[in-house]
């Protein structure tokens, strides 16, 4: 018997040895080390950033067996998912999966049906009724889901023709049933404008800016268009073709509850940047994602200012004079301070886009300040284009606040670079009749002139402060001249290319006909230009060199220096330290390894952000920040 067993032993021997080997075959458990960074890319990888799900999703199609199939049948998959939520056998985490794999199956398809259904299912997960089923923001989830929410509603909304968002109520077909979307076009109302052309800013890169500040939030980043509603009121002073940032956003109530059936229903909601920056979602405060800076970008793209500079320095010469005005990022804001951004010579407000973009990341300065930009021909006299500054600035005011009852539009701040520094310093001073006594001895009063003449110069050269304006900056401002205004040549060939505006080509036809030197009339021979102006041996410049600011004024001085030498011995590539330095301003700030054009720089960008600050601080006339920006109550049901 036991021989007989021994044999059977031997005889199964091979048998047994092949069921252990197959055994073993079996992949072993165990660990291999990874950088942090291969780490993070594990962690933090999407169908936002891959070809493949991340990680949670395919945990999920592992559970439920189809993890092999998903490549071949995503459709059939999907609907196997989203029946496992809608029997209540699933959560968060298949909602977050189907979220995500509709994304996928949209890209590899172009289906906006699946975008759409993509969106929904992100919704679901980020916003569920129930508070205790939402998910924590240190959950790399959630951020992703936002980023699948707006970018499956972008492409579920957008019109291929124009790449632009069709923002109306309609009714959209998904996978599983349709939702019927509503929208109010109120919504569309911006100031005394209306929106249009939403471009989702998401899908493009920005040049030029040094910084991009987005701010994370819900919803889809777009940049809008502006379009008059017909006459438009006296204080509209916005730029034409300034872009808006908006923020598109698809509510969705009990979401959850809505994805068990076929016939969803949601509100398509449009929101300004300039008016809101949170929402309220089932009782909670949650922000919007906001991009300004590709807003700027795209403004700056659209109207091409950089093409204009030149035109705007030469004037009629090249028959393209443009009037002088100010001009606005949005409506006027009663409560905020303006801050007024004065360009130099053969210069535009494009210049100002690096510190516009910086100072409006920064919420204590977006809640507390509205910025404006004064254009004009920089190649006029100076005293003229100052002139023009100081109309544009009363008539704002007096069309915005003709009650005065915003105090805010009398703590104004005015910044000027280079050339612009003089407009801003023609701003505060009282001039009395010392630059009419530069050109003629003979008193204003006593001069023959014609009422329309007199009244122009009179404007122009008898300077008093604007009692609005408490702080000015001066940016690379040539005080007492340049030395490279200082060259006849660049001087007649500046005269020979520059021509004068209208009407005071008209005052001038007026006044050099009485100039008679030996009778102390006028002796100028013609109007000087800016170049002329800014000549150091010019009597203009020298003249206005020797009057102050006037009293109540806070002044600051930014100032540029090439090198590390001594500051009497340093220039900024156009202008000398010695120049651009003044006795009693408030702060001097010298800049050093820095160029004329310093407005982009930190350091210049960091001292207006403090100078704006201390104004705030001392004149807190709008009292707390706004109400559309500080935080919201719960939207109503």
């Amino acid at each position: 018997m036991a021989c007989q067993t021994c044999a059977a032993v031997r005889r199964g021997l091979p048998q047994l040895l092949i069921v252990v080997l197959v055994a073993g075959c079996a992949e072993t458990v165990g660990v291999q080390p990874v950088s942090p960074r291969e780490a993070h890319q594990q962690l933090t990888s999407s169908a936002l950033t891959a070809d493949t799900p991340s990680d949670a999703s395919q945990i999920v199609l592992r559970r439920y067996n189809l993890i092999d199939t998903f490549d071949k049948e995503p459709a059939r998959d999907l609907a196997l998912l989203r029946e496992v939520v809608v029997s209540g056998r699933g959560g968060s985490d298949e909602l977050y999966a189907l979220a995500e794999l509709s994304y996928l199956h949209s890209i590899a398809t172009q289906s906006r049906p699946e975008a759409l259904a993509a969106a929904v299912y992100a919704y679901a997960f980020l916003f569920p009724t129930d508070a205790a089923q939402r998910p924590q923001a240190i959950d790399p989830r959630y951020r992703s889901a936002c980023d699948l929410y707006a970018e499956g509603l972008t492409q579920a909304l957008k019109e291929p023709e124009s790449n632009s968002l069709a923002l109306q109520s309609s009714v959209y077909p998904l996978p599983f049933g349709t939702l019927a979307v509503t929208f109010d076009s109120a919504a569309l109302r911006w100031g005394n404008r209306t929106l249009i052309d939403f471009v989702p800013v998401a899908e493009y890169t920005v040049h030029g800016l040094r910084n991009r500040y987005r701010q994370p939030g819900i919803g889809v980043p777009v940049a809008a268009k502006t379009q008059s509603l017909g006459e438009a009121p006296a204080d509209d002073f916005v730029a034409r073709r300034e872009r808006v940032p908006a923020t598109v956003f698809l509510r969705l109530d009990d979401p959850r509850q809505q994805i068990a059936g076929t016939a969803l229903r949601g509100d398509l909601e449009l929101y300004a940047a300039t008016d809101r920056e949170q929402i309220g979602i089932d009782g909670s405060n949650v922000p919007l994602e906001i991009d300004r800076t590709a807003s700027i970008a795209i403004t700056l793209a659209d109207t091409a200012f950089w093409n204009q500079e030149l035109s705007n320095f030469l004037g009629d010469a090249v028959g393209v004079h443009k009037t002088a005005r100010l001009v606005a990022i949005e409506p006027y804001r009663p409560g905020r301070i303006p801050v007024v951004f004065v360009h130099g010579t053969n210069s535009s407000p494009g210049r100002w886009a690096d510190m516009e973009n910086d100072l409006a990341s920064d919420p204590r300065i977006r809640q507390r300040f509205q910025f404006w930009f004064f254009m004009y021909d920089s190649g006029n006299p100076i005293a003229y284009s100052a002139m023009l500054l100081r109309r544009a600035l009363r008539e704002v005011v007096a069309r915005s606040d003709p009650d005065g009852n915003d105090a805010c539009l009398q703590e104004m701040v005015v910044i000027g670079h280079s050339q612009g520094g003089l407009l801003t310093k023609m701003a505060v001073i009282n001039s009395g009749s010392a630059l009419w006594d530069n050109m003629s001895k003979m008193p204003f009063d006593e001069v023959r002139l014609s009422p329309t003449s007199r009244a122009l110069l009179q404007e122009i050269l008898f300077v008093e402060p604007l009692p609005f304006v408490t702080r000015v900056v001066f940016i690379s401002t040539p005080h007492r001249g340049s030395y490279l205004a200082g060259s006849a040549i660049v001087r007649r060939l500046a005269a020979k290319l520059i021509s004068m505006p209208h009407d005071l080509a008209a005052a001038g036809t007026d006044l050099f006909a009485i100039r008679d030197p030996t009778k102390r009339m006028v002796t100028l021979e013609r109007f000087p230009t800016s170049i002329d102006n800014m000549s150091p041996g010019n009597p203009f410049i020298k003249v206005l060199s020797t009057i102050p600011v006037a009293p109540g004024v806070s002044a600051h001085s930014i100032i540029p220096v090439e090198g590390d030498g001594p500051l009497e011995d340093e220039v900024d590539g156009v202008v000398a330290y010695q120049s651009a330095h003044i006795e009693g301003v408030e702060s001097e700030r010298v800049i050093r390894h820095a160029s004329h054009s310093v407005q982009a720089n930190p350091e210049a960008v960091d001292e207006v952000r403090r100078i704006l600050l201390l104004q705030s601080k001392e004149h807190p006339c709008g009292g707390a920040p706004p109400a559309d920006t500080s935080p919201m109550q719960p939207a109503a049901p």
